[in-house]
């Protein structure tokens, strides 16, 4: 029998990556007396992007430079999609935050004069392994911080029109958790595994996002009717073949251009923007003139060197490919390649919408980091300061938010604690998520837009997902599972569904191409003044609701009245 266990707290956090455990941090200092709950799928300590580590803090304001001027390249980067208040209250704070992590014990480096040295014009160099124990580490000071690592929230409890906590079940026992809380913040990772990978089988966990990060928290969101943001945004990452390993420390790093199979430089025929560069490898490949690389033959010794620290400091598995191999980056030029189109708000805009302060439409709800839309580029000082402000808003919401009773909570949440026990006691039906998993990303790769398309897309194939996505979502609410790991998948699968069915409604929503490098919308192949929008959508009694709203440009503070 599943056993349930209940929590009430005031403040609760769904996610313990960087964006959660900041906010849980920043709220636990400003009141002591606030009981701050944050709930984690894997463990706080290794979880969340940086569970690998990083070597740069990507978004920092350097010296002689300015927020406006990071508010600029956002823009610009983005095609202008983007909120000017959301990017610039967290470029006003990611000095700070990086500020705090070194006060936490994060190295960074420093040059002879004590500066920190810069990694291009808005980053700056970090020895980043340890930063998410490092992180976790300042969370378990705080008495009034309380962790439940490995449970998984499918659902968040809603009493009226507000949010009041949430439901899940443990990843390592037959265990239920029904949480009540006055406030939730959702701080999960965006969604991976939507889309067939660039690599099949045992392999394919190699991807640019992690490859558990599920798109839960938009789920979660979606499920109770909150408004989303830019899911059409997709994130093509450039990466280096096979390995899936990071671009940015090689172009960056060592100042090596892409060039095609014949040697020729082609990344300024498309653009230098994220998209662009995903665009040019893509394009030239398709062309006949890959496949594309990162040209680093002729590199010195010392330079290569680096390279092998500053990939075991982040994706190891690179460092060794070259070791093991003997094709060293000094010899033999970096074969790159796109990867499979992601849902993540760190990167681009996708996500809740949400006001200035990171409340979105649902009362009693907030998001921030990855799940966050509307402010792309954040990187890691990006997620913490969302963190800290949403942390902020919820304190001064608090008040107008009555605690619910435990009662009320499992009352809330029967159905759902009733579904995962049928789940559990069900006999083998015909499929199970592992399968259904497999269908839905060949789905989503052939009909709307992934690799072996090469991320083009019409309105005809985004039907046929449309509807294909559908039945596989019904196959899934009939899935059983042999034990709880087994659950976790079968929910993993609910909540990437749930995503696909937001996305494909969003990139029909948006009906020209303004990022080709991370998806051509074939019908509508050129770039349309018309759609210099948000393109939003809601889910009205479980059908989606495309919204469209305008970009207010230089509005630095956005409410919902809006």
């Amino acid at each position: 029998m599943l056993r349930i266990e209940t929590i009430q707290t005031d403040f609760l956090i769904v996610g313990g990556g960087t964006a959660g455990c900041y906010a849980a941090i920043v709220a636990a200092r400003k009141d002591p007396k606030l009981r701050v709950q944050i709930v984690e799928k894997a463990n706080i300590k290794r979880s969340g992007c940086l569970a690998a580590g990083v070597n740069a803090i990507n978004a920092y304001i350097t010296e002689g430079r300015t927020t406006q001027q990071y508010l600029e390249y956002a823009r610009w980067d983005a095609e202008k999609i983007i909120r000017d208040d959301l990017v610039l209250s967290m470029a006003e704070r990611f000095n700070e935050s990086a500020r705090d992590l070194e006060r936490m014990g994060l190295v960074i480096l420093k040059d002879a004069n004590g500066n920190y040295v810069s990694r291009g014009k808005r980053n700056i160099k970090i020895n980043g392994e340890n930063i998410k124990p490092i992180i976790s580490r300042e969370v378990k000071k705080y008495d009034n911080i309380s962790i439940l690592n490995h449970v998984v929230v499918t659902n968040l409890l809603q009493d009226g029109d507000r949010v009041c906590g949430a439901v899940g079940f443990s990843t390592n026992y037959e265990t239920a958790w029904v949480i009540s809380a006055r406030a939730v913040l959702v701080a999960t990772g965006g969604a991976a595994g939507l889309y067939r990978p660039n690599n099949p089988g045992f392999s394919r966990h190699k991807m640019w996002y992690p490859p558990f990060n599920a798109g839960a928290g938009y789920a979660l969101g979606i499920r109770v009717g909150a408004e989303m943001t830019s899911f059409e945004m997709r994130f093509v990452a450039q990466r280096i073949k096979d390995t899936i390993a990071p671009t940015g420390t090689i172009a960056l790093g060592v100042g090596a251009r892409e060039v095609n199979a014949l040697g020729e430089a082609y990344a300024e025929r498309y653009g230098l923007t994220t998209s662009g560069r995903a665009r040019g490898a893509t394009k030239e490949t398709s062309e006949g003139r890959g496949p594309c690389y990162l040209k680093t033959v002729g590199l010195d010794s010392s330079r290569e060197e680096d390279l092998y620290k500053a990939y075991l400091n982040m994706a190891p598995a690179q460092t060794l490919k070259w070791i093991e191999s003997g094709e060293r980056p000094s010899t033999h030029n970096v074969e790159i390649e796109g990867t499979e189109p992601y849902v993540v708000g760190g990167h681009t805009a996708s996500g809740y919408w949400i006001d200035t302060a990171r409340r979105t439409t649902v009362a009693g709800l907030y998001a921030a980091g990855d799940v966050a839309g509307g402010a792309p580029k954040k990187f890691v000082t990006g997620a913490l300061a969302e963190g800290w402000i949403a942390a902020e808003t919820v304190l001064k919401d608090l008040a107008t938010y009555s605690p619910t009773s435990i009662a009320r909570a499992l009352e809330l949440a029967k159905d759902k604690t009733n579904e995962y026990e049928r789940r559990l006691r069900a006999p083998r039906g015909v499929y199970n998520a592992r399968e259904l998993e497999d269908a839905m990303q060949k789905v989503m790769d052939v009909y709307a837009g992934g690799i072996s398309v090469g991320y083009r897309y019409n309105e005809n194939q985004l039907a046929i997902a449309d509807e294909k996505i559908g039945l596989i979502a019904d196959l899934a609410e009939e899935l059983s599972a042999a034990d709880v790991d087994e659950l976790v998948r079968v929910y993993e699968l609910i909540d990437r569904a749930t995503v696909c069915k937001t996305l494909l409604a969003h990139l029909r929503g948006r009906k020209e191409t303004r990022w080709p490098g991370f998806g051509v919308f074939a019908d509508y192949p050129e770039k349309d003044d018309a759609f210099e929008c948000f393109v939003n959508t809601r889910n009205v009694n479980g059908k989606i609701q495309t919204i469209i709203r305008p970009l207010m440009e230089g509005v630095t503070y956005y409410e919902h009245t809006h």
